[in-house]
């Protein structure tokens, strides 16, 4: 599916959420306009862009270990080792995996997300996630939708507007997915953010990257009809299931986390 995609221009001018994370978790692949984007953020949001990382790991493992051999990574970002697939497949070799970004810094490291384990598949498009049909439909040719996925929505939809649509976003992915599926997704918040606001900093951040955090109720609504699997939606560090409980660290995370079975 990569091959033959034009590949559009990096935009340098502006900064990406993908590279400004790439930033935080100390990768290479960001611009000195990412960079200095990422420099007005306070240290907790770099501890946030750690946690939300490990999330993932413990999240897809987990997902992998309870039977789901097929993943769909939607704001898949710049790969950052392990990657899903390594993951899954650490788990499952014959497990599938489909990333979906729209960065094309992201499109240009297709190559190191299509390293599959022999027994398996990965591949990737590049599309966004408010077109969430025309994923599915290209996403069919790899995975078999009339089996269990694990969708995997992880720090994206904070950058998904209310006018955007994102709970009907999620509903069409999940529409299309067979009973058993998983949604596994982390989204961003202020309810955890330690004292007053600096409402400049943030206005500045916005301006750059529209976002929009939302408060735990919010959050919760991504998982209205599904089975919410044990502990709930919670901070990245409280979820865990058949690991040692993972270290929190000494800084709030400004995120919540959760996964459900589609029923």
């Amino acid at each position: 599916m990569a091959s033959g995609v034009p590949k559009p221009q990096v935009d340098t001018s502006r900064p990406h959420s993908a590279r400004v994370y790439d930033y935080l978790l100390g990768g290479k692949d960001n611009y000195l306009v990412d960079q200095q984007l990422a420099d007005l953020l306070p240290d907790l949001v770099a501890h946030t862009a750690r946690q939300n990382r490990a999330f993932m790991h413990r999240a897809v493992a987990w997902s992998a270990r309870s039977g789901i051999d097929q993943f769909l990574d939607v704001g898949t970002g710049i790969p950052t080792q392990p990657n899903l697939h390594q993951v899954a497949q650490g788990v499952d070799p014959a497990a599938r995996v489909v990333y979906v970004d729209n960065d094309p810094i992201v499109l240009r490291h297709a190559e190191a997300l299509l390293v599959s384990a022999p027994e398996g598949r990965t591949d990737y498009l590049h599309a966004d996630v408010r077109d969430p049909a025309a994923i599915l439909e290209r996403a069919g040719g790899l995975l078999d939708l009339d089996r269990p996925v694990a969708l995997s929505l992880v720090a994206l939809l904070h950058f998904v507007l209310d006018e955007e649509d994102p709970y009907g976003i999620v509903r069409t992915f999940l529409d299309a997915l067979a009973p058993g599926s998983h949604l596994v997704l982390s989204h961003a918040t202020m309810d955890t953010f330690p004292g007053p606001v600096d409402h400049e900093q943030e206005r500045m951040y916005r301006s750059n990257i529209p976002n929009q955090m939302r408060t735990r109720a919010e959050v919760e609504r991504f998982f209205d009809g599904l089975d919410l699997v044990e502990p709930g939606v919670v901070t990245p560090a409280a979820w865990f299931k058949d690991t040692p409980a993972p270290d929190a660290g000494d800084l709030p995370v400004l995120l919540y986390a959760g996964v459900a079975r589609l029923p």
